[in-house]
């Protein structure tokens, strides 16, 4: 995973220096707490907030890779969230209630 990248797409870009060099790769970016951050120098609460939320993510879409290698790329989009429409039919035979 590279990490510069992935900080941009969250528009966080200005932080990759500091986790480029601290050596934070996607292995120990899994394991980051708010203190880390804070140590890397993200001061700003809501940016903490913002890259824990998404570390959150990046740790849910790695144990989904890790349950099923051979359906990697299912397992990415498994975790968005699916509308689908559900019919439910009972039915009831007179006199079935009796037996």
């Amino acid at each position: 995973m590279d990490v510069a990248e992935w900080l941009r797409d969250l528009g966080l870009g200005q932080y990759a220096p500091a986790f480029r060099d601290n050596d934070i790769d996607g292995k120990v970016l899994r394991r980051l707490t708010g203190d880390d951050l804070r140590d890397l120098g993200v001061t700003s609460i809501g940016h903490r907030r913002r890259l824990l939320d998404a570390i959150a993510t990046v740790g849910d879409r790695h144990r989904a890779v890790e349950a099923s290698p051979a359906s990697s790329q299912s397992s990415l989009t498994a975790s968005e969230a699916e509308r689908r429409q559900l019919t439910v039919m009972f039915c009831d035979l007179v006199g079935s209630t009796a037996l």
